[in-house]
């Protein structure tokens, strides 16, 4: 069961919630096409322990998958105008939740990589976005309204997004005026940070490079009052 309820679209979403011990940023953390699985809220517990209240925002509505052709059925189902509100729900609750020190970012993974850029440029108060092997299933959001700078980790033999175009991604948030920093890791696959390996790409090496600079990259942005 979802751990919170918060409201959105007029109604509730829900999401899975880990706390700090202390006062600390926040975090929406925006999930694979698996949706909001075992994996993902070992995430948000991950970045509790290192200080920040992470939100995973259940964006599937409660189904998770580990078939690719149901995740990607899923995904492209997905409803934008939808989803939308409910990552600013997400926002929203976080940055009221009592440990929440005022300062929130976004952080995703595929599907989850899109999705945190286009919750920075509908939410103003999102500070800094990182983007794990952006996918962005449903058109593009207006990336002149980013208000925060942009991590992205991408491996060098991803099968789903060539290095050309990931640096083509850079270039245009750059030119609408973001600060784009992209990072790319030699040999790695699509999904080297997930340690379910479900497409056999995980890679604990990288995995670990990408989540120090991730960590070290919010605490930078997102840790003054």
């Amino acid at each position: 069961m979802p751990d919170v309820e918060f409201e959105a679209n007029g109604g509730t979403a829900t999401g899975y919630l880990a706390e700090p011990q202390d006062t600390g940023p926040g975090l929406i953390v925006l999930q694979e096409w698996w949706g909001v699985d075992e994996h993902i809220r070992d995430v948000c517990d991950r970045f509790a322990r290192e200080g920040f209240v992470a939100l995973a925002p259940d964006l599937f509505h409660g189904e998770t998958t580990d078939q690719p052709d149901e995740a990607q059925q899923k995904m492209m189902a997905m409803n934008m105008d939808e989803a939308e509100k409910e990552m600013r729900g997400a926002v929203n609750y976080v940055l009221s939740h009592e440990k929440c020190n005022g300062n929130i970012g976004s952080v995703g993974f595929c599907l989850g990589g899109g999705l945190s850029v286009w919750a920075a440029t509908a939410n103003p108060q999102i500070g800094a976005v990182a983007t794990f092997y952006y996918v962005m299933p449903h058109g593009k959001p207006d990336f002149s309204k980013l208000n925060a700078p942009v991590l992205g980790h991408f491996g060098t033999s991803d099968d789903f997004i060539s290095v050309d175009d990931a640096k083509a991604l850079e270039a245009e948030l750059q030119q609408a005026g973001a600060e784009a920093a992209f990072e790319f890791y030699e040999g790695a696959g699509h999904a080297f940070f997930a340690d379910h390996n479900r497409l056999g790409t995980y890679n604990p090496e990288h995995a670990q490079t990408a989540w120090g600079r991730t960590v070290d990259f919010f605490k930078q942005h997102l840790n003054h009052s």
